[in-house]
């Protein structure tokens, strides 16, 4: 009977296991709620966010919409472009713009597609510009004189025909993203080089950050996808100015100004004809027919009377015919105004 508990030892014991009990449950949340800090008071209105080392946020929501818009316009020209090269109607649009890594955007492409590297001088580094084989090859096709009608799109890398074909089109992108680029910075994009596998090309670290533009091709009955892809170590000098409001005031305020004195400069040096009409008569067919060198035409028209001057074929200027240094001239007395009957 040795083993047999009386009610005392029985009392002891319950009241152990609510003590233990209460004393765990207390351990316990004083434990759910410790966290280490510098503060004296860690446990003040505490904010804990998720954060992923892998894929660091360092390009901000305002940037990354000055960049989706930049690039709009890029895409638009582009698309003009190539709808006037192509003989028919292109649409390039941007289908999204996100943050990745380098290793995500290379193994996320088709093997082998187009990947064609961009220098982007003054900036350093390079830029990378990949183009699907589900658009490329139907551009091809129409450089060559095809119909797209049941095209079979081949697996296996450009030949050097084909890149050569493809080259035309990427020389019309790089210059279409200089256009874009200039209100931030002017940058001469050129293409360095072309690769078919997206894996052999290590512009930077798979885990640098990089921001990717996706766009969307449509010629015809065919569609694709065109992929921009551009390292934050390449415009890191210039995110400052791509925030939305800098970068649209800065915008308007130089660019425009910029362009405005481009046409003032191109107009300034066209070249115009400018016709003057001395004087007007009739003559039968045999006169003309016997006409030779030092024959006089008299006409009704005094030689002291005003000549109209036409720029272009619109009636200009009032002037009179004259000489200046040995050759004929006309002296321009003034500009025709509305009312005269001229």
């Amino acid at each position: 009977m040795a083993d047999v508990l009386d009610q005392g030892d029985v009392d002891a014991l319950l009241a152990a296991i609510g003590t233990d009990e209460s004393d765990t449950g207390k351990g316990d949340a004083g434990a759910s709620v410790q966290i280490f800090t510098n503060s004296d008071r860690p446990n003040r209105n505490l904010e804990i966010r998720p954060y992923d080392f892998k894929r660091p946020e360092r390009v901000s929501k305002d940037q990354m919409r000055a960049l989706e818009t930049l690039h709009e316009s890029f895409s638009r020209n582009f698309g003009a472009q190539l709808s006037g090269f192509l003989r028919t109607i292109v649409e390039v649009k941007v289908a999204n713009i996100e943050q990745l890594t380098y290793g995500e955007f290379t193994q996320s492409l088709p093997n082998p597609t187009s990947f064609n590297l961009l220098s982007c001088e003054p900036l350093e580094g390079q830029m990378c510009l990949e183009i699907s084989p589900l658009i490329i090859y139907p551009i091809i096709d129409r450089l060559l004189g095809g119909s797209n009608a049941e095209l079979f799109i081949p697996q296996r890398p450009l030949t050097q025909i084909e890149q050569r074909l493809v080259s035309k089109i990427t020389t019309r992108a790089t210059g279409a993203l200089s256009e874009a680029w200039d209100g931030i910075l002017p940058i001469k994009f050129e293409l360095r080089e072309t690769e078919s596998n997206p894996q052999l090309v290590q512009i930077v670290p798979p885990n640098e950050v990089v921001v990717v533009v996706g766009y969307e091709l449509k010629m015809g009955g065919r569609a694709g996808t065109m992929s921009l892809c551009i390292p934050f170590n390449v415009i890191e000098p210039v995110m400052e100015k791509l925030s939305s409001q800098g970068w649209n005031a800065y915008k308007r305020g130089k660019a425009d100004q910029k362009v405005r004195h481009r046409l003032a400069d191109k107009l300034n040096a066209a070249p115009l004809v400018a016709t003057a009409q001395l004087a007007e008569t009739t003559i039968t067919l045999r006169d003309l027919m016997n006409m030779a060198a030092g024959d006089i035409i008299v006409t009704e028209k005094p030689a002291s009377s005003p000549v109209v001057l036409s720029v272009e074929g619109r009636k200009k200027f009032i002037a009179h015919l004259g000489q200046h240094k040995g050759n004929r001239a006309l002296k321009i007395n003034r500009a025709i105004k509305p009312n005269d009957r001229v």
